[in-house]
């Protein structure tokens, strides 16, 4: 399914931006090598982000 027509980015796409990390729209494009142009699948995009994040292992920081 196409997320952003403006990019031609695909939920796929974003669902593995989001795999990689990006917890918003704007990130998940940057890393796709694209921006935001007009906003209208901003709330799409979010919502796949979401349904991403907990699928991402958690890392934990460990003092040296």
């Amino acid at each position: 399914m196409i997320v952003c027509l403006c990019n031609r980015l695909t939920e796929s796409d974003v669902r593995e931006a989001g795999r990689r990390g990006a917890a918003t729209p704007e990130t998940a494009y940057a890393s796709l090598g694209c921006d935001v142009q007009c906003g209208c699948c901003l709330d799409y995009a979010q919502e796949v982000l979401a349904e991403e994040r907990p699928k991402r292992p958690h890392l934990r920081v460990v003092a040296a």
